[in-house]
């Protein structure tokens, strides 16, 4: 215990510039939501858990250290009051006490991390690439939200144990199916293990870097967790229409530029307005969903200068006339007005494969109705 002593009185004074209560306290205002004031005071690991989490679990966190900043900044500054309260802690308890809170973050952070993972994971191949085989950094991810939260502060642990006790769960999931459920006793498993087994007081502030070099280090992180969601959100996400299917959101975002609710403003508004007026909330939502032409049907239509009532054997004929009309084999002029025509003629086809595969798929659904009834 005399050791432990010796190397909290050996990092007694700091070596920098003290920290200000005041300067704490602005950085928290101002994008402490983010973290900012956790950099400021160089609790970088707590800093980055609260940019995953929009400020410790939508806020609660941040809010929480309103009254948790002067231990902070204390802390920070090697305090006397505070190192000497620090020495009495572990003369009374030799391993870090459970703290429900650490404990809960743990969890929220490691499921959180473990499952961004999952889902960033694209489910259909790219270029013929299957990517499916990245599950196996699940496991890493959510051994790596339980070790930054159990690094926080005072408290530290090996990451080692914990990384072992979440691949031993990760055969599971042949047994489980449901990855949710997989995930979760994954977390409980590591968070229990690192708990447990391998969380010891920090006796020695952690070592001093550039504000550069920590700064640095957290944009990379920062990076990688905004690289993930964007993966999940361009390759997996999806938008329920008003039918009930199901379209992938970067397809919906790409048709939306077309959409009547982007051409048409205005017009678009007032309508909703009237919806939600006479029908609610979710038939609202519903035909907001279809004003954006998430499959690009309406935009097809306009293409292909119809109306939406025409029949199929109109959008066939109309489509076999267009395409005679601009078939770039007949433009014989500049290489501009060459890709113009090509251009025209591509769209002339997908206009014309959206609408029949938006009627194969409705008369599939009609013969699944008549079949249940």
């Amino acid at each position: 215990m005399k050791n432990s002593q010796n190397k909290i009185n050996n990092n007694k004074l700091p070596l920098d510039s003290p920290k200000s209560k005041i300067q704490a306290y602005f950085w928290w205002f101002f994008g402490g939501i983010l973290g900012t004031h956790h950099l400021y005071l160089e609790r970088d690991d707590q800093a980055l858990i609260w940019f995953c989490t929009l400020g410790g679990y939508f806020g609660i966190g941040w809010l929480r250290d309103l009254y948790r900043i002067p231990s902070y900044v204390a802390e920070a500054n090697n305090d006397p009051n505070y190192v000497n309260r620090f020495k009495n802690q572990i003369r009374c308890e030799t391993k870090p006490p459970f703290g429900i809170v650490r404990f809960l973050g743990a969890v929220v952070v490691s499921y959180l991390f473990g499952n961004l993972v999952y889902i960033a994971i694209p489910e259909d191949e790219i270029n013929g690439i299957n990517f499916k085989s990245f599950i196996i950094f699940v496991p890493l991810a959510v051994t790596f939200g339980t070790w930054l939260v159990g690094n926080v502060g005072r408290e530290k642990g090996s990451i080692w144990l914990s990384l072992l006790v979440s691949y031993l769960v990760y055969p599971t999931l042949t047994y489980i199916g449901d990855e949710s459920t997989w995930i979760g006793l994954m977390v409980i498993a590591t968070t229990l293990a690192f708990d447990t087994f391998s969380k010891t007081w920090r006796f020695k502030k952690k070592q001093k870097r550039s504000t550069r070099f920590r700064v640095s280090i957290f944009c990379i992180a920062a990076i990688i967790y905004g690289g993930l969601w964007s993966s999940y959100f361009y390759f997996n996400a999806t938008l329920t229409d008003s039918e009930g299917e199901e379209i992938k959101l970067s397809e919906a975002i790409k048709h939306f530029l077309t959409s009547p609710i982007y051409l048409d403003l205005k017009a678009s508004l007032e309508q909703t307005w009237i919806q939600a007026k006479h029908q609610g909330f979710w038939a609202t939502w519903r035909q907001l969903i279809d004003l954006t032409d998430p499959r690009g049907e309406l935009n097809a239509y306009r293409v292909l200068g119809l109306s939406q009532t025409a029949s199929q054997s109109e959008v066939t004929s109309k489509w076999r006339a267009l395409s005679r009309e601009h078939h770039p084999d007949k433009v014989k002029g500049s290489l501009d007005e060459r890709r113009r025509a090509q251009e025209r003629f591509l769209d002339i086809q997908q206009a014309y494969e959206i609408l029949s595969s938006a009627k194969n798929r409705r008369q599939k659904k009609n013969k699944k109705s008549d079949i249940e009834l």
